[in-house]
């Protein structure tokens, strides 16, 4: 397997795998309770996200050695989001706003898992509330907020942690810059933003795929 591919495949994480065996219905554990400031900070965070209806992104994709791999992001609310890497890792991963989906066209192989039991449920899941689970990290720059999600009592499902600009011009005033995700293994993929456009035509075309499986196609 090449470095491209295993790049690719540290984006899912292993928590996120895991969690493949685990209801989805449950809930997360309530983070402790946030000082003020902290909390009009999530609030802004939730706003934000909560204001994205349409949004397309470039994006740069690092493994814990160091290893990248590029891609476009687009993203519709509530729960789709399609990540289309480059031609070199044929593969791709998509969300239909109930499960998150990779397609490996090298070995033909599909697998799902529910978007409440990954750390994408933090952007994708509109039942879920990041400011009840969240909690802020300091940054030391007004402009920059950080948020770690997580559910404490399924520490097999993975953090992820939201990194947000004070951008004008964004929904809501903040732009997503990046996440961090880590899994339970300490498996660490940093997901980077760029030329993000908001309010652009998407639509349910764009979260549709070709299903590699032998007579069993989407």
């Amino acid at each position: 397997m090449n470095r491209t591919k295993k790049t690719f495949r540290s984006c899912v994480s292993a928590a996120a795998l895991a969690a493949l065996s685990v209801p989805a219905l449950l809930l997360p554990v309530a983070a402790p309770a946030a000082s003020p400031a902290d909390a009009r900070q999530l609030d802004q965070a939730v706003e934000a996200l909560r204001a994205i209806s349409t949004m397309k992104a470039d994006f740069v994709q690092t493994d814990r050695s160091g290893g990248t791999v590029r891609g476009t992001l687009t993203l519709k609310r509530p729960g789709r989001i399609r990540f289309q890497y480059e031609k070199s890792a044929n593969m791709l991963i998509v969300s239909d706003g109930k499960a998150l989906t990779l397609i490996d066209y090298d070995v033909r192989q599909v697998q799902r898992w529910p978007i409440s039991n990954s750390p994408l449920g933090a952007l994708l899941d509109p039942k879920r509330d990041v400011a009840k689970y969240g909690k802020v990290l300091a940054t030391g720059n007004p402009n920059v907020i950080s948020i770690e999600v997580r559910d404490r009592s399924h520490p097999e499902y993975g953090v992820i942690t939201l990194i947000f600009t004070r951008k004008p011009s964004a929904p809501g005033g903040l732009e997503l810059s990046y996440w961090v995700a880590l899994d339970s293994q300490n498996k660490r993929t940093t997901i980077s933003l760029s030329n993000q456009r908001y309010g652009v035509p998407v639509t349910d075309n764009d979260f549709r795929w070709t299903d590699p499986r032998p007579r069993n196609r989407r």
